[in-house]
């Protein structure tokens, strides 16, 4: 009995809690409460007969013993859930679950989604769409497409696409575009500027590298979400900001006009894709998103 393994859930809650470095991420992940953890921990630890954590200010770290145990129980279930994955998905019959922002969703994906059949057939795609709330780290979904700054999480294979830039766009319906279009970037001081909750660092970032003041930017009305913020914008409501690819085929129709042009951030379009799940169908999605991006931006 002594060379038994130790209880499976307490080894599933030690090797969260390890590679999160923090309980109460291990307890988000496995759906589980703070308490379980931390019982499943000391199960684990009692019939270890060591510690695998000690404190640290107001958090933990490993012991030289949990190190040790991290490092093959990582490995361990790194492989187990690759080969769980590939028995549960049999790649010429389950669809790739894809999940993004209903925004990026909606303004650009769909409208390339014939494109998309057309060039990968055999890639049998599924969107999930979500604002903020969508891991891939959990079961459901095989990668993430979204605006994100680096460092890069450790554990996703991440496939950068293309790197984010930001500008004000306005509809030509917009009562003061005939004032604005050909007026330097420091109009829009006097503007009352539509915004997103969600983006809330867009119009700030944007002001500086134009050498403006951001404490002197002036806000109207403020969108839950970035997809009707730009709708609000096409209506003529006002000046948005927005990353180029959601807007560029309104730029294109004439829907929408940049008069200052984008800016670069320090985000950048990537696919995250968990390396449980990672597989030749996330390396196919990637090239063609990052070839559809690049023939957008020329």
């Amino acid at each position: 009995m002594a060379h038994d393994l130790p209880p499976l859930n307490a080894l599933r809650a030690f090797e969260a809690t390890a590679r999160l470095n923090s309980v109460s991420q291990a307890a988000e992940q496995l759906h589980v409460t703070h308490g379980a953890v931390s019982r499943q921990l000391k199960v684990l630890e009692e019939h270890l007969g060591v510690s695998l954590f000690v404190k640290d200010g107001r958090g933990i770290k490993l012991t030289d013993a949990g190190v040790r145990l991290r490092d093959a129980s990582s490995d361990a279930f790194e492989r187990l859930r690759a080969v769980c994955a590939e028995l549960s998905r049999d790649s010429a019959e389950a669809p790739f679950v894809l999940g993004c922002s209903g925004s990026l969703l909606a303004r650009w994906f769909i409208p390339r989604l014939g494109r998309l059949k057309a060039d990968l057939p055999e890639l049998r795609l599924h969107l999930s769409a979500g604002e903020g709330d969508l891991d891939p780290r959990r079961p459901g979904l095989d990668a993430l497409l979204v605006f994100a700054e680096p460092p890069w999480p450790a554990d996703m294979q991440v496939h950068v696409l293309a790197e984010e830039r930001i500008g004000p766009v306005l509809s030509p319906h917009f009562s003061g575009f005939a004032r604005l279009q050909q007026a330097p970037a420091s109009a829009l001081l006097g503007e009352a500027l539509l915004q997103t909750t969600s983006r809330p660092q867009a119009w700030p970032s944007w002001a500086r590298q134009q050498g403006l003041d951001p404490q002197a930017l002036r806000y109207g009305q403020d969108f839950e979400h970035l997809y009707y913020l730009l709708e609000a914008a096409v209506a003529g409501l006002g000046v948005a900001i927005a990353p180029q690819p959601l807007v560029a085929d309104d730029l294109r129709a004439g829907r929408l006009a940049a008069p200052w042009g984008f800016c670069q951030t320090h985000a950048a379009l990537v696919l995250w894709v968990p390396r449980r799940a990672a597989d030749g169908r996330a390396e196919q999605l990637a090239r063609w998103l990052r070839a559809e991006l690049a023939q957008q931006i020329a």
